[in-house]
């Protein structure tokens, strides 16, 4: 079972890191590699289905442009709005 999770968790980071503008692939990426390796099976349902929708939907209940439709609403929805996309995204200063 852990190898079946583990393929699955694998095709997530790509999909999480892929997607259809670069602050998209900063929010799920940086998630993805930040939770993914210890979600369980049901936490990568929703983070998946996620995934399936529009990334210009999804940033925008995140950032709170807009509202989520109730049927979003769970715990790992409420991570990704809580997930603090500025840590990789800052310009980095010289010399680090």
């Amino acid at each position: 079972m852990t190898d079946v999770l583990d393929d699955r968790r694998k095709k997530i980071l790509y999909r999480a890191r892929y997607r259809g503008f670069r602050e998209a692939d900063f929010l799920f990426g940086g998630f993805a590699a930040a939770h993914v390796a210890t979600m369980n099976a049901a936490e990568l349902d929703e983070f998946e289905a996620l995934l399936t929708l529009s990334d210009h939907d999804v940033y925008a209940w995140v950032t709170g442009k807009a509202d989520a439709p109730a049927n979003i609403a769970g715990p790992v929805f409420e991570r990704l709005k809580a997930f603090d996309v500025s840590a990789i995204t800052k310009p980095r200063q010289k010399g680090e």
